[in-house]
């Protein structure tokens, strides 16, 4: 039998690689801008006519994304600067909606 490695994630290289999906994920760029339609009051959940959708080189801020994980923006941050791990469930969650899987998300120390 082999040895097993354990690994270590380096947060802050995770939490760079949460930032970028920020800024280019169109998948959750665009389920940024549901969450956020959808939280408005005059929202009928047609985001067919969707500003990202027309500009696909908009970027959504930490106070947009925040909106769609339930948390203050500045929890964003700290998943975005390595401050504070994120948690598997919204690791789950940022995997689902940017079409990801997991270990294009996490970085290991080497």
């Amino acid at each position: 039998m082999e040895k097993i490695e354990r690994k270590t994630i380096d947060w802050e290289k995770t939490g760079k690689r949460l930032q970028a999906l920020r800024e280019r994920n169109i998948d959750l760029i665009r389920y940024t801008c549901f969450v956020c339609h959808f939280n408005q009051a005059n929202c009928d959940g047609n985001c067919e006519e969707c500003d990202f959708d027309k500009d696909l080189d908009t970027r959504i801020t930490r106070e947009e994304l925040s909106q769609v994980f339930n948390v203050g923006e500045a929890v964003i941050n700290n998943w975005e600067t390595g401050r504070t791990p994120i948690p598997l469930e919204e690791l789950f969650l940022y995997c689902e909606i940017t079409n990801k899987r997991m270990d294009e998300i996490i970085a290991f120390e080497k």
